[in-house]
C-alpha cells in the first residue's frame, strides 16, 4: 500500500493569536507530516509551543512582529536553507526582503519544500516594481536551481490571485495589489517554468478562496481571493492525490490548504 504524505500552508497572520485560537487543536485534527506557516510575527523564543513529534525550523524577521515563515515537520529535514540567495538587489525603499524571514528551504529524500510569503505589493502598488522585477525573479530563480537536484514543493501566501476565477470580483480589482497584470504574469511565469498550480489539477470552479477582508462581513460572504497555493514541479504531478482548501478553518484571515502526495 502506498504511503501518503499531507502538507498544510497556513498564513496564520501572527502565530501567537493562532495559539489562542486553536491552532493546536486544529493541527491534532488534520494531523499534517509537514505544516507551513507565513506570517508568523514571532521569533520562536517569544512563543511557548510544545508540538510533540515534530521539528521545527523558524525563520523570522528581524523587524518584530513582522512577517515570518516556519517549518514543523515530523520528518527532520536532510538540510534547510533560510532565504533565498540573489544576484539581484533584494533592497528596496521599504527595507530589505532579505531580512523579512520570507522563505524556507528544506530538503527531504526525494523532493524540497519549500514556503514562501510573497511581498504585498501594498495598497497603492508603492512595491510592484520591487515584486514584479526583483522578488518574483529571484524566487523563481531559487526554485528552478533546487530543481537541478531534486523535485520541488512550493506552497505559501504568493499574494496574487492567477487567474478571473480566483476573485470574487475580478472586474473590479485589475488595477489592485494582488491582481495586476505583473503579479499574475509573475505566476504565469512559474507554470510556464514547469510548476503546476494542484488545486486546479482537481477543482476549475469559482468560489474557492484563501483570504477574505475583515470588513464587510467578505468572508460570510465568500467574497475571497485565492492566494495561497501549493505549487509542485511536473514531475510530482503524478503523484498529487488530492489538493483542498479548508475555508471552514477560522483563526486568521486567510485558511489553511493543503496538498496529499504519494510516496513510495
Amino acid at each position: 500500500m502506498s504511503k501518503h504524505l499531507k502538507i498544510i500552508s497556513w498564513n496564520v497572520n501572527g502565530i501567537r493569536a493562532a495559539l489562542n485560537k486553536g491552532f493546536l487543536d486544529f493541527l491534532t485534527q488534520q494531523d499534517p507530516d509537514i505544516i507551513c506557516l507565513q506570517e508568523t510575527k514571532a521569533m520562536k523564543e517569544q512563543v511557548e509551543i510544545d508540538l510533540a513529534g515534530y521539528t521545527e525550523y523558524w525563520n523570522s524577521a528581524e523587524r518584530k512582529g513582522y512577517s515570518g515563515t516556519a517549518i514543523f515537520t515530523k520528518q527532520p529535514a536532510l538540510n534547510v536553507v533560510f532565504g533565498i540567495k540573489s544576484d539581484l538587489p533584494m533592497t528596496d525603499k521599504f527595507g530589505d526582503a532579505s531580512t523579512e524571514g520570507r522563505v524556507i528551504t528544506t530538503e527531504f529524500e526525494n523532493f524540497f519544500v519549500v514556503t514562501v510569503y510573497t511581498p504585498n505589493s501594498k495598497e497603492d502598488l508603492s512595491r510592484l516594481e520591487f515584486r514584479e522585477k526583483i522578488w518574483d525573479v529571484a524566487f523563481l530563480n531559487h526554485l528552478k536551481e533546487l530543481e537541478t537536484q531534486k523535485p520541488v514543493v512550493f506552497c505559501g501566501d504568493l499574494n496574487v490571485a492567477h487567474t478571473e476565477i480566483d476573485l470574487a470580483r475580478p472586474d473590479d480589482n485589475h488595477q489592485s495589489h494582488g491582481f495586476t497584470d505583473q503579479e499574475r504574469q509573475g505566476f504565469t511565469n512559474m507554470v510556464s517554468s514547469g510548476f503546476v498550480d494542484t488545486f486546479r489539477m482537481f477543482n476549475q470552479t469559482s468560489g474557492n478562496y484563501t483570504w477574505w477582508s475583515n470588513w464587510g462581513g467578505a468572508r460570510a460572504r465568500n467574497v475571497g481571493w485565492r492566494i495561497d497555493y501549493f505549487c509542485v514541479s511536473d514531475i510530482l504531478k503524478s503523484k498529487v492525490v488530492d489538493a483542498f482548501i479548508l475555508p471552514d478553518v477560522m483563526g486568521s484571515d486567510h485558511c489553511p490548504v493543503g496538498i496529499v502526495l504519494e510516496t513510495e
